[in-house]
């Protein structure tokens, strides 16, 4: 028969294995959990961030053809040569100035279809070496047949397509260069006259692309909804044809986010967001680097529980009932950790197997609560204002109402939206960068003024307060001292952009009529239009 102490000794161990077993599992878990979401959140923060510069740059140049597209509307009269070469004149001027002040391009140009005019070919200006535009002879295009979209692609492409378009990488008909283009057929009077557009430096695109790098081997590419490249930094796509197309994984012309595919023998992972202009910027990494660190954490893992498990079973034959209260807590710490609690407390603090194993799961807990602490932070924080996005004030209204469902209606507390003027006026006429400087300010203002009140941004030029508590009883002296303060910072700034100016409306929650919270939210964006409707008409 075994002894008690033995039998309890046994079973302090086999406890204690199990406990060792299941934090080690629950560890691996999480942490491959965790390190897969967040380098997901990496490639998307890297792939929004090209996003915005690469959607910049491709619309900085669509807005340029566009304007002069617009002009050559407007400013054409009639398609004799004599008006013909007039109209040229004045577009050419024009159109110089808006080539001027767009980044990376090379050349523009305004051509006329030969069956419009024999004489008035149009005209094609380059800037080969930054000194700027000098006008170029232009290709003969009686040489070509314009119903073939093959050749002459920047021609024949918009006018067999009849509408504004990017095109994919070409060479140049002269001058022999890789260029990406914009183009915008002319028509007048139902008749197509020709085509303006610009030509850009395919390096310059190339440029911002290859600076979105993650690792040692990751990088972004550009390809269209059919999985046509148009830009990837180790694959030259001048020389791609329909049956090389094949090497391209199916599955990146999909409608997921993020990607899983195997290139080349190589398991990857990407996530992709689509341009302005109908381009794709993927960013894509080998999933060996972006696992490695996270395998090597749980090889350690494994590990020190091997080890701590070894030594724990010669201690627990000395020091059975020492142990024995030790390993319930971490038996407990270990259940709330599965059930997402790590505000445990565990104060074994002797120097031996079982206290180095509770700092080591302390340490471990900690670092996890970190990692759940910083992505909550990223996923609820607005970027630009630094108060809470959309994500936030959706949670803050799915949780009041569980509150009133609890509380049977009997709540106190009213929600606030504020839209911000004139914005879209503001980054047109100043530019983005002067319009976030605008919502920045009036993100200080509502805060400032509603300081004991969460605020968000809830959408491009929208915030909205929920109040409760000091700041929904005093909701009407707030209003008075939001008004005021606006007009303070109003008068005393000559800059729009440094003003302050935004309607607003505030619904009170009324359990007569208010069913959930977002009949609430609801009713204040309501006042907030009306509020917005009476402005106007009072300037």
């Amino acid at each position: 028969m075994r002894s008690l102490k033995t039998r309890f000794t046994l079973l302090t161990i086999g406890v204690l294995a199990l406990a060792l077993t299941a934090i080690s599992v629950l560890s691996v878990v999480f942490i491959r959990n965790t390190e897969h979401h967040k380098s997901d959140q990496l490639l998307l923060l890297l792939c929004e961030t090209g996003e915005r510069n690469l959607d910049y740059y491709f619309n900085s140049v669509q807005k340029s053809v566009g304007r002069v597209a617009s002009f050559v509307q407007a400013d054409l009269d009639g398609l004799e040569d004599e008006r013909l070469q007039a109209h040229m004149d004045r577009v050419s001027r024009y159109f110089d100035e808006m080539a001027s002040k767009t980044n990376g391009v090379l050349t523009y140009y305004y051509r006329v279809d030969p069956e419009v005019s024999q004489t008035v070919k149009g005209f094609w200006f380059t800037d080969l070496d930054g000194g700027g535009f000098v006008e170029h002879e232009v290709t003969d295009i009686t040489l070509y047949d314009t119903a073939d979209t093959s050749k002459l692609v920047w021609f024949t492409v918009p006018k067999h397509e009849g509408e504004a378009i990017w095109l994919p990488p070409y060479i140049t008909d002269n001058l022999g260069i890789r260029v990406i283009s914009y183009n915008v057929p002319i028509y007048w009077r139902g008749t197509f006259v020709g085509v303006v557009g610009i030509e850009i430096d395919y390096t310059t695109m190339a440029e911002q692309v290859d600076s979105i790098r993650l690792y040692s081997n990751g990088y972004a590419f550009l390809n269209d909804k059919e999985g046509h490249l148009f830009y990837h930094p180790r694959i030259d796509v001048t020389q791609l044809t329909p049956d090389t197309y094949s090497e391209i994984p199916a599955n990146i012309t999909g409608e997921k986010t993020f990607i899983r595919y195997v290139y080349h023998g190589e398991e990857k992972e990407a996530a992709w967001l689509p341009l302005s202009n109908g381009m794709r910027l993927n960013v894509t990494v080998p999933e060996s680097e972006t696992e490695g660190d996270w395998q090597k954490l749980i090889g350690d893992i494994l590990i020190v529980a091997a080890a701590v498990l070894v030594a724990s079973c010669l201690f627990a034959f000395f020091h059975t009932r020492r142990v024995t209260k030790p390993l319930e807590q971490l038996i407990e710490a270990a259940e709330q950790a599965d059930r997402g609690n790590y505000d445990y407390v565990l104060d074994y603090e002797r120097d031996d197997e079982v206290g180095r194993l509770t700092k080591t799961f302390k340490r471990l807990s900690s670092h996890m609560k970190d990692h759940i602490s910083d992505l909550n932070r990223q996923a609820y924080i607005d970027a630009l204002t630094h108060v809470k996005n959309k994500g936030a004030f959706s949670s803050a209204l799915e949780e009041m109402q569980e509150k009133l469902i609890v509380s049977h209606g009997q709540a106190a507390f009213a929600i606030g939206v504020f839209d911000c003027d004139d914005l879209k006026q503001i980054n047109d006429q100043y530019g983005h960068d002067k319009g976030d400087e605008y919502l920045k300010a009036a993100s200080r203002v509502i805060c400032r003024v509603f300081q004991h009140s969460p605020v968000f941004r809830i959408g491009g030029d929208e915030f909205s307060v929920i109040l409760r508590n000091e700041d929904y009883q005093n909701r009407e002296a707030l209003v008075r001292q939001l008004e005021k303060m606006k007009a303070e910072i109003t008068a005393a700034t000559e800059n729009k952009w440094e003003q302050v100016h935004m309607s607003m409306g505030i619904a009170v929650y009324d359990p007569q009529n208010d069913r959930t919270v977002n009949d609430v939210a609801r009713r204040a964006d309501e006042i907030m239009y009306e509020n917005k409707r009476s402005r106007k008409k009072g300037r």
